[in-house]
């Protein structure tokens, strides 16, 4: 019987290819932007759509490729993506991470990472999990049945229909920030308190430094 503390629980789209790269997860023209929203409509930009994507189109009157699997009305409600090996290799953008979490998945499931995307997944609260080969394929085969994966990241056990699937490994600093929300952001000010009291120390010791800051902000 499973544990009852779901991370979460959601329907996979089984993405059947070895070696994503960051620039076909978002490409390049879309970089523009620094904020990490806005991004979902271009993931996979390539491969949802058969006209030439640009920075601020309307994503409504463009050409739908309906062979790609994301296309698919069976997956559209999908937030788990389900992958092979390598995923998110190539350059180091973050933004690859940010159009997968506008776009609405929750984690991501591979046989591997590329080790940069895997430290913009922590570092924006996506949930990467590493399987192996044999896992991913019945992983996928649920997918295609429409079942629901359940993933209990406390005891790291990925479940459907209260059968175990897999267990999987993730640092417990890594795994802290995940369950609590917290990014890079969110986690400096968890410290918050010991960042005022620092500052008003070297404020009292070094008092030159804040001459030209407003201590009032």
């Amino acid at each position: 019987m499973k544990n009852t503390s779901v991370f979460h629980k959601g329907l996979g789209v089984p993405l059947d290819r070895d070696n994503i790269d960051t620039d076909q997860i978002i490409p390049k023209q879309f970089l523009k932007s620094i904020k990490k929203s806005g991004f979902g409509p271009n993931l996979f930009d390539a491969w949802r759509y058969n006209d030439e994507g640009y920075p601020g189109q309307d994503s409504e009157t463009r050409v739908i490729n309906e062979n790609f699997i994301l296309n698919n009305e069976k997956f559209k409600s999908s937030d788990i993506l389900i992958t092979k090996k390598n995923f998110g290799c190539g350059s180091s953008r973050e933004h690859a991470v940010w159009s997968l979490m506008d776009y609405g998945f929750k984690a991501v499931i591979a046989e591997s990472f590329a080790d940069i995307f895997l430290n913009n997944c922590f570092n924006n609260g996506l949930l990467p999990i590493a399987l192996t080969q044999s896992e991913i394929e019945i992983l996928m085969e649920l997918a295609e049945q429409g079942k629901e994966i359940e993933i209990d990241l406390e005891n790291q056990i990925i479940f459907s229909d209260e059968t175990q699937i897999a267990t999987f490994e993730i640092d417990p600093f890594q795994k802290k920030c995940i369950l609590e929300g917290l990014d890079e952001i969110g986690l400096s000010l968890t410290h918050s308190h010991q960042i005022k009291e620092f500052e008003k120390r070297r404020m009292s010791e070094s008092p030159w430094i804040f001459n030209s800051i407003d201590t009032n902000d």
